[in-house]
């Protein structure tokens, strides 16, 4: 991970003030990563499960980085200003904190178990037409990544927008901690990231940390999930959801081409899509928006323009077959909606569902992984190709269709795919990040 510095005499001046060093060459960027190093940076030495940092000094030296901050000096560099502190992660923490304090600007924090990053990407879209937006870029949302993105801020920014990842508990209020938002949202929770938290319980126990953050902010509620509307809220809130006692509530529509339309307290959003994921993506970003000042008609005008991350339910045509790319990741909740999302295509051929494994669900990795075979087996679908491991239990709860086939390996699936698919055909990817679905999009590309 790297970032430039916009102010790298602020940024000196903050790391003197807590560790006493005074750097010589105002470092321009920061970098976590060796690989990215360049001239000015100042190096952060992570100690990782995989890898170790200070290891990499001597390249990063080479690469003209400015200085490093690390747990243990490397006595072959004694020209190489070495910052030397326990922990360089909690230091880089403690100086974006600081960073942050310097700014009083609304923050927006956006965690969840599915769609932050889709909701995140909607929000800055729609604030970007009046006002000057920070935000989250790429998966700069976890311990490391959100110092550096909130480094980034500066005077001419409004508003931040950040996105929180977590995958064991305390992770958000760490992140949160950090970052001190003034408004959050937690999209939904749902089974993800068990091999960490351990059960569903304390994911809403963990993504609840940013609610009870904003002691003196404002939390905006999805009434519609159960566990996000049962965390204690000890500041103000805003309720959203397709419930009539909500403080923006929505109801469903279709245009006769099947793409979704959304009331939300009588007016009437063109979604410009058919998922209805999406649409609930709509509705947590409209609340907010709202709410901080912006009009229906500039909420409609940035809906019009606006295109999803890649991965996220796109629909593509490769020749006469139609593709659904939602291979960003995957657990119960969003295969489940995308299926959904799959049924309700109309076409002249076969609704198929390539699926690859879910990661990180522990001990219900197995059950989960057969849920998703019985949900399968109730969309009409005619065709299951399943890989890797725990997607054998996926294919073996299958029932009532008329094809499906379990592989050991994706370029095995993707010649049986290519063999089995005729035109008209619609075929949905997905899977988790890990399981890289996308890469038989690629081979399926001219097809």
């Amino acid at each position: 991970m790297r970032i430039n510095l916009p102010d790298p005499q602020r940024f000196a001046n903050i790391l003197q003030a807590i560790t006493g060093y005074e750097l010589k060459i105002l470092p321009t960027g920061v970098t976590t990563d060796s690989r990215e190093c360049r001239p000015g940076d100042l190096f952060i030495a992570i100690t990782g499960d995989q890898t170790d940092g200070h290891n990499y000094l001597m390249q990063v030296e080479r690469a003209g980085s400015s200085a490093a901050l690390v747990s243990e000096v490397n006595s072959a560099l004694p020209n190489y200003p070495q910052i030397v502190v326990d922990d360089p992660v909690h230091l880089l923490g403690v100086i974006a904190n600081r960073w942050r304090a310097s700014f009083q600007r609304p923050v927006i924090a956006i965690t969840g178990t599915n769609g932050k990053t889709t909701t995140k990407d909607l929000l800055v879209h729609i604030l970007s037409f009046s006002r000057k937006v920070h935000a989250t870029s790429g998966n700069y949302n976890t311990s490391i990544g959100l110092p550096l993105t909130l480094l980034t801020l500066t005077t001419k920014d409004e508003i931040s927008i950040l996105e929180m990842g977590a995958n064991q508990p305390g992770d958000i209020a760490l992140l949160a901690n950090l970052a001190h938002p003034t408004h959050g949202l937690i999209t939904n929770v749902a089974p993800a990231h068990l091999a960490g938290f351990g059960s569903v319980e304390e994911v809403a126990r963990t993504k609840g940390e940013l609610f009870q953050a904003l002691t003196e902010g404002t939390a905006f509620v999805n009434r519609d999930d159960s566990l996000v509307a049962r965390i204690a809220i000890p500041g103000d809130k805003i309720t959203f959801g397709f419930q009539p006692d909500c403080d923006f509530s929505a109801a469903l529509q279709h245009a006769e081409d099947g793409a979704v339309l959304l009331s939300i307290n009588n007016n009437v959003l063109i979604t410009g899509s058919r998922n209805h994921t999406f649409a609930k993506n709509v509705l947590a970003a409209t609340a907010i928006a709202i709410s901080l000042g912006e009009t229906w008609e500039t909420v409609q005008n940035q809906l019009n323009t606006f295109k999803p991350p890649p991965g996220r339910c796109i629909v593509a045509k490769f020749g006469e077959i139609t593709v659904i790319d939602d291979t960003y990741n995957a657990n119960l909740v969003s295969v489940s909606a995308a299926l959904d999302y799959l049924h309700d295509f109309n076409t002249t051929g076969r609704h198929i569902l390539v699926f690859g494994d879910m990661f990180e669900l522990g001990e219900e990795s197995q059950s989960l992984h057969a849920q998703v075979g019985k949900k399968a087996s109730t969309t009409g679908l005619d065709a299951v190709f399943t890989v890797g491991q725990d997607s054998y239990y996926t294919a073996s709860a299958l029932s009532g269709i008329n094809y499906h086939q379990h592989f050991n390996t994706k370029s095995d699936l993707t010649t049986s795919l290519q063999e089995f698919l005729k035109p008209g055909d619609i075929v949905l990817f997905k899977g988790s990040r890990g399981m890289a679905m996308e890469t038989i999009i690629a081979e399926l590309r001219g097809f």
